[in-house]
């Protein structure tokens, strides 16, 4: 089969995956982030220490046993997905609303009588803005690295589709007579998620 036009299309895949599972991790860890620095005290230590716990849980694992509990398919790898993706956002987005809402402009529409919510999406939403798509930026590449080792276990999205993680699989069995099956979906994978890292330092800079 064309090689070239099957890593063509599983660009496509891979990034639709990554962007939706993103998109998802980014509005759960931004919200829970934001709910956690601004309102503090008993709120943010459940958030914080949940954060804790989840970090501590090996991801494989928990993709593993989700693939087995819902079965494979695309619908399954997104939300597997955006379960790893939310956890990197909080932590960030916590600390940036902590500083954030202690300026002077913050106090003042809190005296003007805003509400508590025209405050978080209102007010601080703006100033961590920049710093949660830095983040999304960073945590792109790792998306991409997850999805494709999901695939390579047999856990993603699921053959003929041409996944780059799917392909690097199917080829693994022929790399003695045709190691380019293997060798053309791993270099995708490597400059994209290097470029993705050099594009999230530069945002950060």
């Amino acid at each position: 089969r064309d090689v070239f036009t099957r890593v063509l299309h599983g660009a496509r895949i891979s990034m639709q995956v990554v962007l939706v599972s993103l998109v998802l991790g980014m509005f759960i860890g931004v919200s829970l982030g934001m709910i956690s620095g601004y309102y503090g005290g008993l709120t943010d230590e459940l958030i914080t220490r949940f954060v804790d716990i989840w970090y501590a849980m090996p991801f494989l694992m928990v993709a593993l046993i989700v693939t087995l509990i819902f079965g494979r398919g695309l619908t399954v790898l997104l939300f597997v997905l955006a379960l790893i993706a939310w956890t990197s956002f909080v932590r960030v987005v916590r600390a940036e609303v902590m500083v954030l809402k202690s300026l002077d402009y913050v106090a003042a529409a809190r005296v003007n009588g805003a509400s508590d919510f025209r405050i978080l999406f209102r007010h601080l939403m703006p100033g961590i803005l920049n710093t949660a798509i830095v983040v999304g930026t960073l945590n792109t590449s790792g998306l991409i690295l997850a999805e494709s080792v999901l695939s390579f276990v047999g856990a993603g999205i699921q053959p003929p589709t041409p996944a780059w993680g799917v392909m690097t699989t199917e080829g693994r069995d022929y790399l003695t007579i045709a190691a380019h099956q293997v060798l053309v979906p791993s270099t995708a994978i490597f400059l994209v998620v290097i470029s993705l890292n050099f594009l999230g330092d530069w945002l950060r800079d």
